[in-house]
């Protein structure tokens, strides 16, 4: 795709936590990154609203391990609690991703550049991304750099397909759905030879509603102009 990109993430924790694991404080990672966490990750190489990210695929290069570490989680009563985090250890992952227009967004159509949003995307790639990289949790600081998706041995590669059962694929935002709630999505991954190839957020069946929720709107009326800004700078004003 010509709005596409390819890179390597990896770091020394993951934690893509499994939400059925969170009643009674302790969390327990997936196997595999969710298309959500992975999304995160392409989003802090580069956002702007008037993009959708959509991941197209994850190559799984490291095995599999895991390491569990006590944790006191500070409570918000005050004090704190000993819990047990079982992270992902040594991780590397392969991504493929592309970008959209937000048909949700007809506000930003003047922004509607695809050659300059993707040009901007692969300098920040190139630049470690705009923001900080993590896997599934702040805690687990990752990097990014540019690759060739598939290139490199790869440490599943030949272990045809391994079943994950039900997983949560993502998150559905308002302003991505046109819809006023917060959805979760679900669905059943299957790596096959180390890949994972994602169905995209329309395409989940299994869908399960959060809360009500509306899209955030900005006050134009605070926004100032680029010429405002100019001027207070010159002026040596805040």
């Amino acid at each position: 795709m010509r709005n596409a990109i390819e890179f390597e993430v990896f770091g020394k924790y993951a934690l893509f936590t499994d939400p059925l694991t969170k009643m009674g404080g302790e969390k327990l990672s997936y196997q595999v990154p969710t298309y959500q966490a992975l999304k995160g990750i392409v989003e802090s190489i580069y956002w702007k609203p008037t993009l959708l990210m959509i991941v197209d695929a994850v190559r799984v290069m490291n095995p599999i391990r895991m390491e569990s570490k006590g944790i006191r989680p500070i409570e918000y009563g005050g004090g704190n609690t000993l819990a047990h985090y079982t992270y992902l250890k040594d991780v590397r992952y392969q991504v493929k991703a592309h970008f959209i227009f937000n048909p949700h967004r007809p506000d930003l159509a003047f922004d509607r550049n695809e050659k300059k949003h993707h040009n901007i995307l692969k300098r920040s790639l190139k630049a470690g991304g705009r923001r900080d990289i993590f896997l599934g949790t702040r805690e687990c600081q990752a990097y990014v750099e540019p690759c060739k998706f598939g290139e490199g041995e790869g440490f599943y590669d030949q272990y045809e397909e391994i079943h994950f059962g039900t997983m949560v694929h993502g998150i559905n935002y308002p302003d991505e759905t046109a819809r006023n709630e917060m959805e979760v999505r679900l669905w059943n991954p299957v790596m096959k030879n180390g890949v994972i190839q994602f169905i995209r957020p329309d395409e989940c069946i299994q869908i399960r509603k959060i809360t009500d929720m509306e899209p955030k709107h900005f006050d134009e009326t605070n926004v100032e102009s680029a010429d405002e800004l100019l001027s207070k700078i010159e002026k040596g004003g805040d």
